[in-house]
């Protein structure tokens, strides 16, 4: 019912938390941005959060959970179904949200492993 707004949420903070570390990027003499590798790896989860949730509104508003009228979700219609929206949001949002993150975090990893083997390795000439 609104199991990606867990997920969403998480998107969301990950976005504040890159546009802070966008801002402390440092310029170099020629007057070029660097952009810091956890930027560009919180992109990567910015990508991965709103993707999914999109997809999962969209199938949402497909089969009726999500209206164009308020309250919006149709689980606040009625204490009941606010309920299980709620449960849903705490086990299943939550479910996603971790699996993106996991997800997120063994990209990390491997471009990590990847930097290192690659500034490691000698240049060829």
């Amino acid at each position: 019912m609104a199991c990606f707004i867990v997920p969403l949420a998480e998107t969301v903070i990950a976005s504040g938390v890159k546009a802070v570390l966008k801002r402390r990027e440092t310029k170099t003499s020629a007057g070029e941005v660097v952009e810091s590798a956890w930027v560009k790896r919180l992109g990567w989860l910015q990508k991965l959060g709103f993707g999914g949730s999109a997809l999962l509104a969209i199938e949402h508003i497909y089969h009726g959970e999500i209206t164009f009228v308020p309250p919006f979700l149709t689980a606040m219609n009625s204490p009941e179904t606010t309920q299980e929206m709620l449960h849903e949001m705490a086990t299943a949002g939550t479910s996603m949200a971790l699996l993106i993150t996991v997800v997120w975090a063994a990209m990390c990893a491997v471009d990590h492993v990847l930097a290192k083997k690659h500034s490691a390795a000698p240049e060829e000439k």
